[in-house]
């Protein structure tokens, strides 16, 4: 297993935001290793493609909940959701889960996004305007700068959906104001430059889409392989590409990419789907590292999402799957044994924990992983667990199943119903997760049935808010005393419309020091 550490030679060409601070988007290595030198050979290029790697998986800003691309997930993609809830977490978090921070320039939840993508972007700036000068073969050049391409195209099809409109709303990825709904969009080394106005949506698109094309036909022309999950190759471009498309509505290119980046990942047998997500499979297209000797103890993603992590909140607050959501998977579905029935035990609806010892004992022999210091409640998660000691586990980023789902979601919007339908058949009922499952809805029910699925696969992975968003759909969560349960803090609905149309705006700290945006 290759070492992702590199301490020598990992780029933190980070963007800063510390209020004050008019260069905060210098692309300068914090180590003692010139640029010069990082690029002078194809190996140690390699670490710094390895370095960006790592950032992914990194505390920044210096505050826990910050850790990169877990962050993303729980926090913006999965809090904001409809369904997922902690439902006795502390009040302090409701502005977090409530979505309530759109429209603030100031909240480190709003611009936390803008901060950790622009560093991988200039991270990956800098590789791809040094690599042609590297020495080495022309294959492993080719092979470095179709990852960069890669993460620079991950990144802006991140950003896109943070800080732009959903599709439907911008007038064909074309409406822009000078301070929000767009992006500045950075390609050149020189961070220095600051001075860019904002670019469309339609626009980040567009470089998104030639960032991969050439990332793929790189990908083709070196005929290498990656050693690591962690690590791009021409199947996460696919995969970056088909979630790209389906996000822009651009159901043709969805539709073709969607299979390219699934082939060869075959889906997980129940036995690995029920093993607890933190660790590679062969479903994983790509993945970060999440071994002992890189851990984040407290800070990574399954310190907060894993069902058996050590830490208090974890203990404290359990995770779970919203009560609304749990009640339409079929019994047959093993998904569906992924999450706690409370069955007929009473739980409290303030909490949602569980009052009966029973229960608890239940669980604890059934995951022996777990200690009596953890919280029981209803509809908790077990999908998730540790790889190690308190928070150690790899965290996915693309899988196939969403592959399948990108393209079921594409056909159908082609009129190739019965695609569709024998895209959902592979992912359920084939692949044996419900074996009971055939599907034969047809027209606005067959659309309803592939958000269901995408809701029951890819729970707690980072999709919900972000589905949501994408599709129009307004969020509708129903406290405990109205057959939910969620909290009362939580139980709120946002229409479509709410807070900027759920886009964040331009962080003050780029108006400020970026010119163009005065």
């Amino acid at each position: 297993m290759k070492n992702i550490k590199l301490q020598s030679l990992l780029l933190l060409l980070s963007v800063y935001f510390t209020a004050c601070q008019s260069d905060y988007l210098d692309t300068v290595p914090t180590s003692t290793v010139s640029t010069a030198t990082t690029f002078e050979t194809t190996d140690n290029a390699k670490m710094a493609i390895n370095g960006i790697a790592r950032l992914m998986v990194m505390q920044q800003m210096a505050t826990q909940t910050h850790c990169g691309e877990g962050t993303i997930k729980f926090l913006h993609g999965e809090y904001m959701g409809e369904n997922f809830t902690r439902p006795a977490l502390a009040s302090g978090w409701y502005t977090v889960m409530n979505g309530t921070f759109h429209e603030n320039t100031t909240s480190i939840y709003a611009y936390y996004p803008w901060y950790y993508y622009y560093m991988l972007i200039g991270n990956a700036n800098t590789v791809i305007a040094n690599i042609d000068n590297a020495q080495g073969a022309e294959t492993e050049i080719q092979f470095i700068k179709a990852q960069a391409l890669t993460y620079r195209a991950y990144c802006y099809m991140m950003l896109v959906q943070f800080y732009c409109y959903r599709w439907i709303d911008s007038n064909g990825g074309t409406s822009m104001t000078k301070f929000m709904d767009g992006l500045v969009l950075r390609t050149e080394e020189n961070m220095d430059v600051m001075d860019i106005p904002l670019s469309s949506s339609g626009e980040i698109y567009a470089q998104i889409y030639k960032d991969l094309d050439e990332a793929i036909g790189l990908y083709e022309a070196s005929e290498l392989e990656r050693e690591d999950v962690w690590e791009p190759n021409i199947n996460v471009a696919y995969a970056t590409y088909a979630r790209a498309a389906i996000t822009r509505q651009d159901y043709s290119k969805a539709a073709e990419m969607a299979p390219k980046a699934r082939q060869g990942f075959a889906l997980m047998p129940n036995a690995d789907y029920v093993s607890g997500f933190s660790e590679p499979n062969d479903e994983w297209i790509w993945g970060s590292y999440g071994g002992e000797d890189q851990t984040l103890f407290f800070y990574g993603f399954h310190s907060y999402m894993a069902y058996d992590a050590g830490t208090s909140i974890i203990r404290t607050y359990p995770v779970c799957i919203s009560k609304t959501l749990y009640d339409r998977i079929p019994e047959t579905d093993v998904r569906k044994g992924m999450f706690l029935d409370p069955g007929t035990t009473a739980y409290t609806t303030v909490g949602g924990i569980a009052a009966s010892t029973d229960l608890a004992k239940s669980v604890y022999a059934t995951y022996p992983t777990m200690t009596s210091a953890h919280t029981i409640a209803a509809y908790m998660s077990f999908k998730f667990s540790i790889g190690g000691s308190i928070g150690v586990g790899y965290i996915n980023h693309f899988r196939s199943s969403e592959m399948i789902l990108i393209e079921a979601e594409a056909r159908y919007f082609n009129n190739d119903i019965t695609g569709a339908q024998n895209l959902l058949n592979q992912l359920t009922r084939d692949s044996k997760r419900d074996e009971a499952y055939t599907c034969t809805a047809t027209g606005t029910d067959l659309l309803n049935e592939i958000k269901f699925y995408r809701a029951v696969e890819l729970w707690g992975e980072g999709f919900d808010w972000l589905d949501k968003k994408r599709y129009n759909d307004p969020i509708t969560r129903l406290a405990f005393g109205d057959g939910g349960s969620f909290g009362s803090s939580a139980a709120v609905n946002r229409e479509v419309g709410y807070g900027n149309k759920w886009t964040n705006v331009t962080p003050l700290i780029e108006r400020e020091n970026n010119k163009a945006l005065e």
